[in-house]
């Protein structure tokens, strides 16, 4: 019986992407930038660029090194940089006399770390199905050479960070997933002050599992405290399945560590992202926010349970059952209590306003629209920050993925 023959030549692309993962492999941090630089070229590429998000999730900062085009950063908002970096998406703007500057988001997993900027002569289809495939291992590379470098830290960082703030930072997840059947989206302010707030979040099978976190107290103390609440949620996760276990859990962790008088706020949730089934502790944190078609439609309450470190009994789990399309918005009290012009503080309904008002407008996705709910609340408040405040979002689309196992 004949064999069927398999072509297993080596083409451009192949070439072009393997060479890059051959030579990256043991290349030192530093020298990563001029190697992809000079990747690039081979398809006849110039002025490369590689943008970073800053950490206040407002400008595309150039990452410097040999051989990158470095230019001043680029706003998130209002630039062709920031397009691609906010839709996931190439873009690209037509040069004078001649060219087209391309900007190709550099994405790890679902979340956008940053943005590749270059020139070309003229694009075609076979142009953009490489440097989308290029894009993606350059990321993948900058998230790996990451974990043995400062540099890449200090070209995000515009403004001195606090050491609560490098703590908090150190242990937050990506700030956004997207799977076919469910979203995710974070955002912490102040973002280089930030001490006793945190989020976490998992997807193992068909649940979602995550967490939102309010450390008492500000400094240092908060983001010790915060950094053991958080450690003792992933332990419980990863052994126990009911969130009244977590809860316990997570409660016993910091009696211990902090005593009676310290205490830590917290939403904790599953969604079953088939089903979209949700179940919900919290532990004396503001009710999330069910928004559905852009509008707030109500609180999703739950038993008062105490906050974690009181020693609480058993909490009861409040079950919610969401539609296709509901975002569920979870906040810490930073956002509500800061007090505004007039000395009042900002309040709920303020914030369920700020809601329904950008549900008016044409939505860009829900990462994009977390962060534009983030900017309008800091605007609302006067620019003032005074106190952690983070918004979590999630958005269930339902389905099966299964499909996605198969290959064409």
């Amino acid at each position: 019986m004949g064999t069927e023959h398999i072509d297993r030549s080596e083409g451009f692309g192949e070439r072009l992407l393997g060479l890059l993962l051959d030579r990256a492999r043991l290349l030192p941090p530093q020298l990563i930038a001029p190697l992809i630089a000079d990747e690039v070229a081979r398809i006849g590429g110039r002025d490369v660029s590689i943008l970073l998000q800053d950490y206040a999730q407002e400008l595309l900062v150039p990452l410097p090194g040999r051989e990158l085009h470095v230019s001043q950063p680029e706003l998130v908002d209002g630039s062709p940089a920031g397009r691609a970096f906010l839709r996931g998406d190439l873009v690209e703007v037509p040069q004078s006399p001649s060219g087209v500057r391309m900007y190709l988001p550099l994405l790890d997993g679902s979340d956008t770390v940053g943005v590749m900027a270059l020139t070309l002569d003229a694009v075609g289809d076979d142009d953009r199905r490489l440097l989308r495939r290029l894009s993606a291992l350059v990321a993948d590379m900058l998230v790996t050479k990451n974990a043995y470098t400062d540099q890449f830290f200090q070209a995000r960082r515009r403004e001195p960070m606090s050491v609560s703030a490098e703590i908090q930072w150190s242990l937050l997840p990506p700030l956004t997933m997207s799977v076919p059947q469910i979203e995710v989206a974070g955002a912490l302010e102040p973002a280089y002050r930030v001490a006793g707030d945190s989020f976490d979040y998992a997807l193992n099978d068909n649940i979602l599992h995550a967490a939102v976190i309010d450390a008492m107290g500000h400094g240092l103390d908060a983001a010790t405290m915060a950094t053991v609440a958080i450690g003792a949620y992933r332990h419980a996760r990863r052994v126990f399945i009911s969130l009244a276990e977590k809860y316990a859990f997570m409660d016993d962790a910091i009696s211990r560590q902090f005593g009676p008088d310290h205490f830590v706020t917290a939403q904790l949730m599953h969604v079953n992202v088939a089903t979209g089934e949700m179940g919900l502790v919290n532990a004396g944190h503001p009710a999330p926010l069910l928004i559905r078609d852009g509008k707030v439609v109500r609180q999703l309450e739950s038993a008062t349970t105490l906050p974690i470190g009181f020693g609480g009994e058993e909490p009861r789990i409040r079950e919610h059952t969401l539609q296709q399309g509901d975002r569920v918005l979870c906040y810490t009290d930073g956002i509500i209590e800061e007090h505004v012009a007039g000395g009042e503080p900002f309040g709920e309904e303020r914030l369920i306003h700020c809601v329904n008002r950008l549900g008016e407008e044409p939505s860009e996705g829900m990462r994009s629209d977390l962060r534009r709910l983030s900017r309008t609340l800091k605007s609302e408040r006067g620019g003032r920050t005074t106190d952690d405040a983070t918004l979590f979002m999630i958005e269930w689309h339902g389905g099966t993925a299964d499909h996605l196992a198969t290959l064409d």
